[in-house]
């Protein structure tokens, strides 16, 4: 048990204070640079940065969902999707920094609170954890092409990034759909939407 309480901060560490690795090439990175206005830019690293928190808030969920989950190939699955979940990581990080922006100081809570939730979400029960996993995903689809209508139509590099998420949350609420996961009752979902404002208002700010 101690052990896998280091290999979980040492992740958690590396997550809010390690520069994150993609893999893939970063979307969009071979497309020129868009003439931006300061305050267009200024609006876009907000976003970027919304962006990025809600990549750390994933991190956390799934660790704390992999932790818990009670099928290997579940957790396999968990594992998987968080790896891609890192690449976001660094494409938003990326991004901000082209910018000339700033992660959001809050993200140790994001991601403390995120942990929680997502251990919270595996004890109840494979199924329900992955309709969790579905149903934020899905949030986080629409909240991205909300982002998309607000993102320069000029901008080709940040809306590479940001379509290119949008792609692959989608996938991995489809994933979690075909492995079982269970509709959220409304009340459920309601509450998560809230959630999901509570975090993105403060993270464009803070």
């Amino acid at each position: 048990m101690g052990d896998r309480a280091i290999v979980h901060f040492d992740k958690a560490l590396r997550t809010l204070f390690a520069p994150a690795a993609s893999v893939r090439p970063v979307p969009g990175a071979d497309l020129p640079e868009a003439s931006l206005s300061a305050s267009q830019k200024a609006e876009t690293a907000a976003l970027m940065r919304v962006n990025h928190c809600g990549e750390i808030c994933a991190q956390a969920l799934y660790q704390g969902q992999a932790v818990t989950a009670r099928e290997a190939r579940i957790r396999e699955e968990l594992e998987r999707a968080a790896a891609e979940e890192t690449e976001h990581l660094a494409w938003t990080e990326r991004r901000i920094h082209e910018l000339g922006g700033r992660k959001s100081l809050l993200n140790p809570l994001w991601y403390a609170g995120s942990l929680a939730l997502g251990m919270v979400a595996g004890r109840l029960g494979d199924r329900w954890s992955l309709g969790f996993l579905a149903e934020t995903e899905h949030q986080v689809e629409s909240h991205l092409d909300g982002h998309l209508g607000r993102i320069a139509a000029e901008d080709a590099r940040t809306r590479a990034i940001v379509e290119q998420m949008k792609l692959d949350e989608a996938g991995h609420a489809q994933t979690a759909i075909n492995l079982g996961g269970r509709e959220l009752p409304a009340p459920a979902r309601a509450a998560m939407r809230l959630m999901g404002r509570v975090m993105t208002t403060l993270s464009h700010r803070i």
